[in-house]
């Protein structure tokens, strides 16, 4: 779990690289660096459970980051999606970058959909406003991360985005 909190923080940094607003890359920045700590917490304490064997203090400990990885990956993952709205730069030749841009796109082009079914079929009330019962949700980055089949052949203990790779690899 600590290594996939590892390729949730990669993911943000590449796209706050390639994000065209400041304010949206310097808080995908920052929920990026906030992933990461817990991410290295979370490993950490692993390790001394794993040292220490069975002790309620520590898989309370355990558990309780575990719970702050997810929100923190959250976190992360909105302020992608702003990102995203925001705009997107050229990615670069590097093909992690590729990928991250090309799984932005497919979200970015699945929101515009979304949105324009709901233009054309929503119900409105008598005043005009669409009535929230019947209106679905719109697509996140969460439930596309969701959707994708997790890539569990051939994955490392502890992955290396640096030989061969790449954030999209494994399962967020």
């Amino acid at each position: 779990i600590a290594s996939d909190g590892q390729v949730v923080v990669r993911f943000g940094h590449i796209l706050a690289k390639q994000c065209l607003d400041q304010r949206c890359s310097t808080e995908l920045l920052r929920a990026s660096e906030h992933t990461h700590t817990i991410s290295s917490q979370l490993g950490i304490v692993a390790r001394v459970k794993a040292v220490t064997g069975e002790s309620k203090a520590c898989s309370e400990l355990l558990l309780s980051n575990v719970q702050n990885l997810v929100r923190a990956a959250q976190h992360v993952l909105r302020a992608a999606e702003a990102a995203c709205v925001k705009g997107l730069g050229q990615p670069s030749p590097d093909p992690e970058e590729e990928e991250v841009a090309a799984f932005c796109l497919q979200w970015k082009k699945n929101l515009s959909w979304h949105r324009a079914r709901e233009a054309l079929h929503s119900s409105r009330d008598e005043l005009g406003l669409r009535k929230t019962r019947e209106a679905k949700a719109e697509p996140t980055l969460m439930a596309l991360v969701q959707e994708q089949p997790p890539q569990t052949r051939n994955i490392p203990k502890h992955p290396s985005p640096r030989k061969g790779h790449t954030v999209m690899d494994r399962h967020l």
